[in-house]
């Protein structure tokens, strides 16, 4: 049995709800090779403080590379059940690192912030040395366990920091501390004893979808992209495409007539920046710069990595905007 050590403060009779799915967080390594385990070895943990009332339950047990926007679908209806029925005071979710920004950005953009939800994980696998899984699952309960977490949208708690699901990012393959928002920074810190903040929310829209489009692509530009990638896409089961743009925001010029008869044809096309700070925005005035792209009908999406704004394009199409609410909803990431 895993004891949780450094209780840290939390109200009288606080009720968390963890909900694990699998990941880095759930495995074991043995001679070099991380597995998954058939039974989640988080399950026989103890929360120690008295004031916490624990209760686990498995959804799901994935390597996060197979988690799809439809198993993002089943956490979401899962959490809202869990709101809707006043299961809990907050919600922990495991979840392996690799997609865990996406199915935090998710849940984020798909249930109003009520109750606290935290989503967690972990960069080495539950037997290896210096296991980081436990100590952060542990920091998740606090946070979510915290008055001041509530209205704050979906977090990630990873490393003794507290991130926004809007922004943060995993940068690193294997660095414990590979979680972090670039530009804006951590929203709070856990500390030994107590949980804090020091940014807020600005804003959030909900869509509270139930069932998912497909045919939302996501496409890195780079030098020499040819226009037949997107040639390809032209296809009737293709609904929207994110683009990873050049700079704050351009593309070479050969895709620029491909892309114009997307949008002609009613596909959303949506810019980001491959970049990994800054936002995109519409600065150069030439065949397939910034300013160009957006007099053609490309949409720009300001703070978003392509990865998120694809989750956030494929959430709005699901709940039937049409072309001027999608163009509202990807401008501005703050809602």
């Amino acid at each position: 049995m895993i004891g949780l050590i450094n209780p840290r403060r939390g109200k009288a009779d606080e009720k968390i709800l963890a909900l694990h799915t699998g990941g880095t967080i759930s495995m074991s390594a043995s001679n070099d090779k991380v597995k998954t385990n058939e039974e989640n070895p988080l399950l026989d943990t103890q929360f120690i403080n008295e004031n916490i009332d624990l209760a686990n339950e498995v959804v799901l047990n994935k390597p996060s590379e197979h988690i799809t926007p439809e198993d993002m679908l089943v956490i979401k209806k899962r959490v809202k059940k869990a709101i809707d029925n006043d299961e809990c005071d907050g919600i922990v979710i495991t979840h392996g690192t690799d997609t865990l920004e996406e199915t935090a950005y998710f849940l984020d953009l798909t249930i109003p912030s009520v109750i606290p939800i935290v989503l967690t994980g972990a960069m080495r696998s539950s037997n290896e040395l210096g296991s980081d899984g436990v100590y952060n699952f542990q920091s998740a309960i606090l946070t979510a366990a915290s008055d001041e977490a509530t209205g704050k949208g979906v977090l990630v708690v990873m490393n003794d920091e507290i991130h926004t699901a809007r922004f943060v990012t995993k940068t690193h393959t294997t660095n414990v501390d590979t979680f972090r928002t670039p530009t804006f920074g951590p929203l709070g810190i856990v500390y030994k004893r107590d949980i804090r903040f020091f940014q807020a929310l600005i804003s959030q829209q909900v869509c509270d979808i139930d069932e998912l489009v497909s045919g939302v692509y996501l496409v890195k530009a780079y030098a020499g992209i040819p226009g037949a990638i997107f040639e390809t896409l032209d296809r009737p089961e293709t609904k929207g495409i994110v683009i990873e743009g050049l700079g704050a925001g351009n593309l070479p010029v050969e895709v620029v007539e491909p892309i114009q008869k997307l949008i002609e044809k009613g596909i959303p096309v949506v810019m980001v920046s491959r970049c990994y700070n800054g936002l995109a925005e519409p600065i150069y005035d030439y065949v397939g710069g910034g300013i160009d792209l957006e007099r053609m009908g490309v949409i720009f999406c300001q703070g978003l990595n392509g990865q998120k704004a694809r989750i956030k394009l494929q959430v709005g199409l699901s709940n039937h905007m049409n072309g001027k609410e999608i163009a509202r909803y990807m401008h501005d990431a703050v809602s």
